[in-house]
C-alpha cells in the first residue's frame, strides 16, 4: 500500500469486523491484545490504564501516534510488519515515554474536546499535503474542523531521545525487553537519506540519529532483561490477530497465497476462513474454524467470527448462540456485546430486542463512543415504538462520530417525544448545549 495519509482516504470499504469508520478498525480482539500489552506500560508509567484509549488505525505503514490526550493510535502496518510481539511492545512503551512526558501539551487545548475522527482527518490532512496531495489534505483538515498544523505529530529529537529512555525504564521495570523497540528501529536505518515521499510516517514524525540509536542500544543491551522472550501465550495472540488483520484486509487471493491450504496453523485456518467468508463460502469458513475450535474451544473470537459468518450468510437465529457464547466467554467486552445485539433485533422478535437493549445499554456505558452501539439501538427501540429514545441514540451516534449539527437536530427530535425532565430529555438538552464540537 501506498503512503499512510492517501491510502486512508481510499480505505472508506466496508469491513464489518473489523468494523472501518473514520479510518479506524474496531476489533475486540485486537483491542484486548494492545490492552493486555499496554496496560503493564502504563502503570510502570504512573498512567492509570483506564484513561488511556487505545485505537486502530487501518493504514499499512508502520506507525503509531498519541494525539488529543491520552489516546494512542496504532497503524495496522505496525502490527502485521513486526516479527514477534516485543517489537511492537517497545513502540507503545516509546509512545507512552511521550504521553508520560507530556511532549502533546503544546495541542492539548486544541484537541481536548476533539473526537477521534476529529483527530484522525487533521493527522491525514497534514500527511497528504506532505505528500504531495494538497487538494484531500485541505479537504481532511477542513472536515475535522481542527487545528492545522504541519508539526501536528513532530516531537524533538530531544523528546525523541527522551521517551526512548524512559521506555526502557518502564519495561525494566516490570522485566520485559527492549530489544524488539531497538530492533523496529533500524527497520528504518537508511531512511533519512530517502526523499519525504520514500520514507515511512514514523520516521518523519519521530526523527531518527546515530546518537539516539547508540544511547538506545547501550541502554538496552545492558538491561538485565535483555534476552527475555516473549511468552507463548503473546505470541499465539499475536499470530492469530495478525492473522485476522491479514484476512480482513488483503483480497482473498493474496490470503490464498500468504496462507496456503498446505499450511495447517491456527493463524492460517484463520485467515482462510475470513477469505472464504468474504467470497460468500459460509460453510468451507465455517469448516476452517473447526481445527481452532477443537484448539481453542473457549476462545471467544473464533465465536464472535462464527457469528459473524452466520449473521452475514443470512442465518440471523443460527448466529446468536455463537454470538451468545462469545459474550460468556468475555463478559466486558461491549463489542461482543453489540455483535449479539445486532443479532437478537435482526430476529425482530419484541422479546429479542428487549434483551438487545440490555446489552447496548452495557456496551454505552463503557464504551461511550462506540456509533455502532448507538446505531443498533436506534433500531431497537424504533421497533419498539420508542421514537424518543430512537431519536436520542441516533443523536448519541451522529455526537459519538463528531457531528454536532445533525446530533443536534435528533436530540431536538427526541425532546418533542420524551417527557420533558426524564432523564433521555435531560441527557438530549446536554447535546443541544454543546459547543465547539459542530
Amino acid at each position: 500500500m501506498a503512503s499512510l495519509f492517501a491510502v486512508v482516504v481510499a480505505l472508506m470499504f466496508f469491513l464489518s469486523s473489523p468494523a472501518l469508520s473514520a479510518g479506524l478498525i474496531r476489533d475486540a480482539e485486537t483491542e484486548k491484545m494492545l490492552r493486555d500489552f499496554g496496560t503493564p506500560i502504563f502503570r510502570a508509567a504512573g498512567i492509570n490504564p483506564d484513561a488511556v484509549r487505545l485505537h486502530i488505525v487501518a493504514e499499512n505503514s508502520l506507525n503509531a501516534f498519541v494525539a488529543g490526550g491520552q489516546r494512542m493510535f496504532i497503524h495496522t502496518g505496525l502490527i502485521l510488519r513486526a516479527d514477534r510481539p516485543n517489537m511492537l511492545i517497545g513502540v507503545m512503551a516509546h509512545e507512552t515515554g511521550h504521553m508520560a512526558g507530556g511532549h502533546l501539551s503544546r495541542t492539548q487545548d486544541a484537541l481536548k474536546d476533539a473526537l477521534v475522527p476529529t483527530i484522525i482527518s487533521t493527522v491525514l490532512g497534514i500527511g497528504a499535503i506532505a505528500v504531495g496531495a494538497a487538494d484531500v489534505g485541505l479537504a481532511l483538515i477542513t472536515g475535522g474542523q481542527t487545528v492545522a498544523q504541519r508539526g501536528f505529530l513532530e516531537y524533538s529529537r530531544i523528546q525523541e531521545s527522551a521517551a526512548d529512555q524512559a521506555a526502557v525504564t518502564y519495561l525494566d521495570r516490570i522485566g520485559w525487553s527492549g530489544a524488539g523497540m531497538m530492533d523496529t528501529f533500524y527497520l528504518f536505518r537508511g531512511q533519512e537519506v530517502l526523499s519525504e515521499r520514500q520514507q515511512d510516517p514514523y520516521l518523519r514524525s519521530h526523527p531518527l540519529s546515530t546518537q539516539r540509536l547508540s544511547a538506545l542500544e547501550d541502554r538496552v543491551t545492558r538491561s538485565p532483561y535483555f534476552d527475555a522472550q516473549d511468552p507463548p501465550e503473546w505470541v499465539t495472540s499475536f499470530e492469530m490477530v495478525q492473522a485476522k488483520l491479514w484476512g480482513f484486509l488483503d483480497q482473498p487471493s493474496l490470503t490464498y497465497r500468504r496462507f496456503p491450504e498446505s499450511d495447517q496453523s491456527l493463524p492460517a485456518h484463520y485467515a482462510r476462513a475470513i477469505a472464504l467468508h468474504k467470497q460468500g463460502y459460509g460453510d468451507r469458513a465455517l469448516a476452517e474454524l473447526d481445527p481452532i475450535f477443537e484448539a481453542m474451544p473457549d476462545n471467544p473470537f473464533i465465536w464472535e467470527l462464527k457469528g459473524q459468518i452466520l449473521f452475514e450468510g443470512g442465518k440471523v437465529v443460527e448466529s446468536i448462540a455463537p454470538y451468545g457464547r462469545a459474550v460468556e466467554l468475555a463478559p466486558n467486552s461491549p463489542l461482543l456485546q453489540v455483535g449479539l445485539a445486532q443479532s437478537l433485533i435482526a430476529t425482530e422478535d419484541p422479546a429479542n430486542t428487549e434483551k438487545a437493549l440490555e446489552h447496548l445499554r452495557f456496551a454505552e456505558r463503557f464504551d461511550k463512543e462506540n456509533s455502532r452501539a448507538y446505531q443498533q439501538a436506534a433500531i431497537g427501540y424504533a421497533r419498539l415504538g420508542d421514537y424518543g429514545h430512537a431519536e436520542l441514540a441516533t443523536a448519541e451516534r451522529f455526537y459519538a462520530l463528531g457531528q454536532l449539527p445533525r446530533a443536534k437536530q435528533h436530540a431536538k427530535r427526541a425532546q418533542d417525544e420524551l417527557l420533558s425532565g426524564s432523564p433521555g430529555w435531560l441527557r438530549a438538552e446536554d447535546i443541544l448545549q454543546e459547543k465547539g464540537r459542530g
